[in-house]
This record gives structure tokens, C-alpha cells and sequence, in this order.
């Protein structure tokens, strides 16, 4: 469980000041609001990223602030959404003439209170758009991929936006890109137990010995069915199978790899496992561009893991490449 709080209250608001203290080379807090911005935003010119969601995550959101990447994230409380107020500040620290791109997951609370405060930049004058991160194939069928969940995948989409925007590229094209990089982003996630909110007894759910949940969030939500434990390599096989299956039109052979834990798994237990996911991707004829084994999306204490893969062309890798620095990711 979460032990480590003093009133679980004020769980966000302390880990926000713990965060700004040991990372202060990368991010400031926004004034007056629940949220990180970089230390080198507002830009003249240049278009703002704006991420953001519940706490309970990390290093989503505000570990993805800082130069290449987002330029500010709005925080919420623990698995709940920052408010429109919330948002609205943030937005306004961070905008300029270049307008502002909110990208973040498909979860109803977020898009309500984003689109809230869109709204209201809107009738002020300053041009944002948003993308919603739609990532995990287990939320919703193919043909409905508007209505899927944003999960680990959020860290490709983010990175795509931050990298267009870092870049110099209009608001347009970086809706643009940011959209298309969702497009083409596939994730699927199993658990082997729940998570606890802090001063919780209990995990939100629980999963019987010797079996896991299959397609789970990461708000605590229990996956969409079970099944018996499996050695690694067969859960690794029912990962992959699972993503390819859900493969975008005209995806190609070229793809970005995370397997990412969620938050009690061991970085050695991931290693075992993503040897028999790379094994079984090159077996699918899949070229891995830099892959990632690293919590980057996670879900309080729970255990498990999630894997995302996104299709590249000359593009989106090229928008890879682009450097960045941040708490939790930084490309040299």
C-alpha cells in the first residue's frame, strides 16, 4: 500500500513541493495553481504544450515538464482530474502568441474540465487546441478509437507534441503531428494487484493468487477479464499478439517500443519479461527504435506492466530524436 504520507489530504499538493524541490534545474511551480512549468516558458513564437491529469502517476505529468517535452502540467488531486480553474491558470502562465496545445488521456473528468478551460482561453484570445491520448485497444473496439483510455502511451504522444513544438512548427502542425502520433499508438495493459490510495486500508481492487486482470486502466479500475498467471514468456506473447492484432492501417514495420511498469513491478522482473517481447516483435518483423523498459505511466503501488508500441515514419522518428530534458526523460 501507499505508506509513505503524512495527511493523505494533502498527498498532491506535498508531493508537488517534494517535486519542485529536488528537480527546482527543470521546473518552477505555476503560480497560484496546481501545476509545473518550465524554467524556460513562456517563448515568444513558440507554441505552449499543456499535459496534465490526476496525481498518482509518476513521472506523469510533471516528471515529462522541461525543455523538448510539455511546458507545463496541471495536477490533480490522486486519480482525479485538475479542475478548469486549475488548467486555466496553468494555460495562462504558459501562453503566448504562438497559442497552446492541451494533450492528455481520454478519461471524461479531463475532458470535461480541459475543454472548460479551453473555452474560456478561447473567448480571451489565445488559440488552443486539444488532443486526447487514446492509446489502450482494451477500452474500446477497433472502428471506436476515439472512446479508448489514455494510457502509458500518453509518453509517445507527449513527447511527439513537446518535440513539434520544440522544433518551431505552427500550432497547426503540431496538433498535426499530435494527432497522427496518437493515431498510430497501440497499448495493452495486465495486473497482478491492485493499487491503495494513501490512508487506505485496502487496494481499490483485488486480484486472486495466481491469476492476473487483463486490459486494466490506471485509476484503479480492474481489467475487462482475468485469466491464470502465465510464465513470462507466455504473458509476453499475449502482450505482443495483443498490440499487432490492433496495428494501425499502413502501420508499417518501424516502431517505438515501452514496456512500461506500473508501479511495484521490478525493473528485473520487466527485463525478463521485455527479453521474450523483443524476441517475439522481431519474430513479427518489427524494427525497435530505441526501446524503453522504465515506469513512465503508473498507477500508484500497482502491479503490473504495460506494453505501447508506436508505428513510425521518417517523421515522428525524426520527432523522437529531437532532444529534450526533463526529471524523468531526457534524449541527448
Amino acid at each position: 500500500m501507499t505508506q509513505l504520507f503524512n495527511d493523505p489530504v494533502d498527498f498532491k499538493e506535498e508531493m508537488l513541493e517534494g517535486f519542485v524541490s529536488a528537480y527546482g534545474r527543470y521546473v518552477k511551480r505555476v503560480p497560484n495553481a496546481s501545476g509545473v512549468m518550465s524554467l524556460e516558458v513562456p517563448q515568444p513564437g513558440k507554441v505552449s504544450v499543456l499535459i496534465g491529469g490526476g496525481s498518482g502517476h509518476y513521472p506523469a505529468f510533471c516528471g515529462y515538464v522541461g525543455p523538448g517535452l510539455a511546458d507545463v502540467a496541471a495536477m490533480g488531486e490522486v486519480f482525479a482530474s485538475p479542475s478548469s480553474e486549475q488548467v486555466y491558470r496553468c494555460t495562462k502562465a504558459v501562453a503566448n502568441d504562438a497559442g497552446v496545445l492541451y494533450t492528455y488521456g481520454n478519461y471524461s473528468g479531463d475532458v470535461l474540465n480541459f475543454d472548460m478551460a479551453a473555452a474560456r482561453c478561447l473567448a480571451e484570445g489565445i488559440d488552443v487546441r486539444s488532443v486526447q491520448v487514446t492509446d489502450d485497444v482494451a477500452s474500446a473496439p477497433r472502428g471506436e478509437e476515439g472512446d479508448r483510455r489514455g494510457i502509458s502511451g500518453d509518453f509517445f504522444v507527449f513527447k511527439i507534441a513537446g518535440a513539434a513544438a520544440a522544433s518551431g512548427s505552427t500550432l497547426n502542425d503540431v496538433e498535426r503531428v499530435t494527432r497522427y502520433a496518437n493515431a498510430r499508438t497501440r497499448s495493452f495493459g495486465i495486473a497482478f494487484g491492485g493499487c491503495t490510495l494513501p490512508g487506505q486500508s485496502g487496494p481499490l481492487f483485488t486480484v486472486e493468487e495466481g491469476r492476473m486482470e487483463l486490459g486494466l486502466g490506471v485509476h484503479g479500475e480492474p481489467g475487462i477479464s482475468s485469466a491464470d498467471l502465465r510464465p513470462a514468456k507466455e504473458i509476453a506473447k499475449m502482450l505482443v499478439d495483443t498490440v499487432l492484432e490492433d496495428a494501425p492501417p499502413d502501420a508499417g514495420s518501424r516502431a517505438a517500443v515501452l514496456l512500461n511498469g506500473l508501479g511495484s513491478t521490478q525493473y528485473e522482473e520487466l527485463l525478463v519479461l521485455y527479453k521474450d517481447v523483443h524476441a517475439y516483435l522481431i519474430d513479427a518483423g518489427i524494427n525497435m527504435y530505441q526501446p524503453i523498459v522504465n515506469e513512465m505511466v503508473t498507477s500508484l503501488d500497482m502491479a503490473g506492466c504495460s506494453l505501447s508500441l508506436l508505428w513510425l515514419d521518417d517523421e515522428l522518428q525524426s520527432l523522437l530524436d529531437v532532444p529534450c530534458a526533463s526529471a524523468a526523460y531526457t534524449q541527448a
